[in-house]
């Protein structure tokens, strides 16, 4: 008996034409699932205190958004005694490891059905065109046309866009592309000042300063922050990738709220995060996006890594205040009783506890190992 589930995690959809889409195709069951509040808390707030960003770009909007939808995806296969799942992702991308090893993590004996791995599948639709051409004879609707030849996939972190006409790297993305954020030349003129309070590394309110207007739950924070960005074209990045299939590829992604809240972040953990600690902590931070983005969420090396990074967060707590304007965050200001800024101890005006001649012994000290290389080398060039 055939059964479809689908995740709602704030893309931009009619779910009732997607049910009744989905029965007419012969589903005996169709599960729609709200994600949206636990995407958020379960999956995007650790992202946002590990400041996680694949290869120095990408804020991992499609990657996270995938053991979510899978986890559920096994809950509802286990609950209904299934023992196949399937997918749509293709062949050549990241979604198929993503989705299927996350199957595999918490449903070890399930079998998985991806069409486009099945020859008899690829060979008969080739690409997007002879696909949109079997949907048009079927009467099956489909968001992709020749008018917007690209792949999207959209949540509540973000939209991206890749395939058809942007996979010549060279090519502009068209005007009309972007959904989830105005362009910055065309946004408003006055700058929206926002305060984000921290609680352990993750916002708990976000005010705006001029409007007085805030936002305390999880899922309102982050749509409000969306609102915010998207309303002055933040977070618009165009970039070619390594997918871990071991091929490059580009793409587009808008990720208004997720930038805002990397900007926030970024600064208020300086603030409160002793220096040793955070340069252990960036690079966790590293391998938790790679792990993110190689499919491994329901890992132990994943596991262990946010448990590391959850642990550093402790003492990140504060406001950061910010200001949204044509494309840019600019902070503007911060503060926090957990801070390790001592006023008095970095002031050129101000002796505070600390004795200037204490530099000097500091200064030999770390200028022995230059001296012994510049030793070194004077000998190297006297034997020439």
């Amino acid at each position: 008996m055939h059964r479809d589930t689908m995740a709602n995690i704030g893309q931009d959809e009619d779910f009732d034409a997607a049910r009744k889409k989905a029965e007419k195709l012969g589903a005996k069951k169709v599960f729609i699932e709200d994600l949206r509040s636990e995407f958020v808390q379960e999956f995007i707030w650790p992202s946002v205190q590990a400041n996680a960003v694949y290869e120095d770009r990408y804020l991992l909007g499609t990657s996270i958004a995938r053991p979510c939808i899978a986890r559920r995806q096994v809950q509802i296969a286990r609950r209904e005694g299934a023992q196949y799942v399937s997918h749509g992702a293709t062949g050549k991308g990241n979604d198929q490891v993503r989705f299927e090893l996350t199957c595999y993590a918490l449903y070890p004996e399930v079998q998985i059905i991806a069409p486009w791995r099945i020859p008899e599948f690829y060979s008969r639709f080739r690409g997007r065109t002879d696909l949109m051409e079997y949907a048009e004879k079927h009467g099956i609707p489909v968001p992709v046309t020749p008018k917007a030849p690209w792949s999207m996939d959209a949540n509540l972190m973000h939209i991206s866009y890749e395939s058809g006409v942007l996979e010549n790297p060279k090519n502009h993305a068209p005007s009309d592309l972007y959904q989830m954020t105005r362009n910055p030349e065309d946004s408003p003129s006055e700058a929206d000042v926002l305060e984000i309070a921290f609680a352990k590394g993750v916002p708990v309110r976000v005010t705006h300063v001029k409007e007085g207007k805030s936002k305390d739950t999880p899922l309102e924070i982050f749509c409000y922050l969306n609102e915010i960005g998207g309303k002055h074209g933040v977070g618009r990045i165009d970039i070619v990738e390594n997918r871990f299939i071991g091929m490059k590829s580009r793409g587009i992604y808008e990720t208004p709220g997720g930038t805002i809240l990397l900007h926030a972040h970024l600064d208020i953990e300086t603030f409160t995060m002793d220096r040793e600690v955070r340069k252990i902590k960036q690079s966790l931070g590293i391998k938790f996006s790679e792990l993110i983005y190689n499919g491994f969420w329901y890992s132990p090396e994943c596991e262990f890594v946010r448990h590391c990074i959850d642990k550093s967060q402790e003492n990140v707590e504060g406001r950061v205040q910010l200001s949204v304007f044509k494309g840019q965050v600019y902070i503007l200001g911060r503060e926090s009783p957990k801070s390790l800024y001592n006023e008095e101890l970095v002031s050129m005006d101000v002796q505070g506890d600390y004795d200037p001649c204490d530099a000097s012994g500091f200064i030999k000290i770390n200028a022995v190992r230059l001296r012994e290389h510049n030793r070194l080398q004077g000998a190297a060039q006297k034997k020439l």
